[in-house]
């Protein structure tokens, strides 16, 4: 039988209590020292701390082979609340690199999720609307409603037009443009068909192409600044100054696309195709001239690729784009040679049809700027 005197108890906890400093101060100042060291420490398994203390102090070691090994798993004796706290002190030397990483490593799994791309050889059907189509000229099935006084030639029509794709730009000089609500995507209004939340505005559908050109490999530079508020008046001043700075920053570029909705007839207007078994936002251009005054000696390059695109999608999706619309104003597509408008459906489309139009237009585009 084990007889224990109260001088030992006292000289033991008082080297239990030494054993417990030198740990400490090991943690404390020399863990951090070396990425090396740390790799060490933290290696140490509880159980050879504790032998290792045994070996110097018999009498705790005869106490502790008498408690089962539940007990010892339960904290039992003081020895295990010791070690516990010096290893719960080096795992926590590292707990925001950890943090770090672990943010990281989700930002990483968003990005890989798959894509789904859109198919081809589907049947495509235009879903009759309230707004009759109207066009004034016509290149190969591409049709063009012209509101300028130039008087288009088929020389001007024809798409021969190569572009540098290596970036493409996209933006919203309307930014809080939005849809239709609906049970998933149901928004408070900022005003009329409008909000300040990208998640259910002209944004999302901007990001949604996005994500959809980066799957095919390209470069996508998304800006999501406001220009439309609080302030509406101005919008396409405030926009310039946007696209030229990233135009300063990304000099190869000829893809611009200001993404908006349309805001045409009355709020039940919801232009669509059926693509498949899917019901989608039809997609229209718009492409500005320097009719107005402004300077603008790109205005027919822009013209030649909307009709490539839209060429290229009367072939793979007929009837997913509506006329091409010509106007006087410039909408700052002076600033590079593939630069347009692109309007995604109308007020009365829901966000669901115009997100499921992005996959089409990305293969269309895909496929053009090969």
């Amino acid at each position: 039988m084990l007889v224990i005197k109260g001088k030992d108890v006292i000289k033991w906890i008082l080297k239990i209590v030494a054993v417990a400093l030198i740990l400490f101060f090991i943690t404390k100042f020399f863990i951090p020292i070396s990425k090396g060291t740390d790799k060490i420490i933290n290696n140490i398994e509880k159980e050879k701390l504790i032998s290792c203390i045994d070996d110097n102090i018999p009498a705790i070691k005869q106490v502790n082979s008498n408690n089962s090994e539940e007990e010892q798993r339960e904290k039992i004796n003081p020895l295990n609340i010791i070690v516990n706290m010096q290893l719960n002190m080096i795992s926590q030397t590292k707990p925001k690199e950890e943090s770090k990483n672990k943010e990281n490593n989700d930002q990483s799994n968003v990005q890989n999720e798959q894509i789904e791309q859109a198919q081809t050889g589907l049947s495509t059907q235009i879903i009759e609307n309230n707004v009759p189509t109207k066009f004034t000229n016509s290149y190969n099935g591409v049709q063009v409603k012209n509101e300028t006084s130039y008087n288009l030639t088929q020389e001007m029509l024809n798409p021969d037009i190569t572009v540098n794709s290596s970036n493409i730009i996209i933006f919203h000089t309307h930014t809080c443009e939005s849809y239709t609500p609906t049970e998933k995507y149901n928004y408070e209004q900022t005003g009329t068909y409008r909000t300040t939340d990208l998640n259910y505005n002209v944004v999302k559908v901007g990001t949604e192409l996005t994500n959809q050109l980066n799957s095919y490999g390209y470069k996508v530079l998304h800006n999501t600044t406001y220009h439309d508020y609080p302030a509406y008046s101005g919008s396409y001043g405030r926009s310039l100054t946007t696209v030229k700075d990233i135009l300063s920053q990304n000099t190869n570029t000829d893809v611009v696309i200001d993404l908006h909705r349309d805001a045409i007839g009355d709020y039940s207007y919801s232009p669509k195709v059926k693509i498949g078994e899917e019901e989608v936002a039809q997609l229209m251009f718009v492409i500005g001239t320097d009719g107005g005054g402004l300077e603008h000696p790109n205005w027919n390059q822009n013209l030649k690729f909307a009709i490539k695109v839209q060429e290229k999608a009367n072939e793979l999706y007929p009837g997913l784009f509506k006329p091409i619309i010509l106007r006087n104003s410039r909408y700052n597509q002076h600033l590079t040679r593939a630069a347009c408008i692109i309007e995604v459906g109308a007020t009365g489309n829901t966000m669901e049809q115009c997100l499921g139009s992005m996959k089409y237009l990305a293969k269309v585009m895909s496929e053009v700027m090969k």
